[in-house]
């Protein structure tokens, strides 16, 4: 299926779709990290963690804060995607584990319904990959490329 534009050219809804979904959770990730390492303090993440029962809480703590924060930022632009969402499917896996399941289904009341469309999300990123409108894709697009697998 595609779509006309005002040039005269088709634009690929599946192409249009897959950017879309990358652009806003990497949205959601960078903003998630964001909150983590400014209002939240790397140190205030660690305790948290630490609360949960998180292994190796010291080092879980800014690295999950900067790959949300930094990863986001790459998802957004379509950079390393399907390894950054790879991480992001742990993450939410983690998220999960830890500190959601518990609490049931809805996320008002700390439950997991946010962290399995986001986990699912990312696994859906990782598995269709950038799509045509990426950093990827400018980089690693090359059919001949071992890294073809990127874009």
């Amino acid at each position: 299926m595609s779509i006309p534009t005002s040039t005269g050219t088709t634009r690929s809804v599946p192409n249009i779709a897959i950017t879309l979904l990358r652009v806003v959770v990497g949205l959601v990730f960078l903003a998630y990290g964001w909150q983590k390492i400014s209002t939240n303090t790397i140190a205030g993440v660690t305790g948290y963690f630490t609360s949960l029962g998180v292994p190796l809480p010291e080092l879980a703590a800014p690295f999950i804060s900067y790959l949300e924060f930094l990863g986001g930022a790459a998802l957004i632009l379509g950079l390393l995607t399907r390894p950054l969402a790879l991480l992001f499917v742990c993450d939410m896996i983690g998220a999960a584990i830890f500190a959601h399941l518990p609490s049931g289904f809805y996320v008002e009341n700390g439950g997991y319904s946010q962290v399995l469309l986001l986990g699912t999300a990312s696994l859906a990123i990782a598995l269709i990959g950038p799509g045509p409108y990426s950093v990827d894709r400018y980089l690693f697009g090359r059919k001949e490329s071992r890294v073809s697998v990127l874009a």
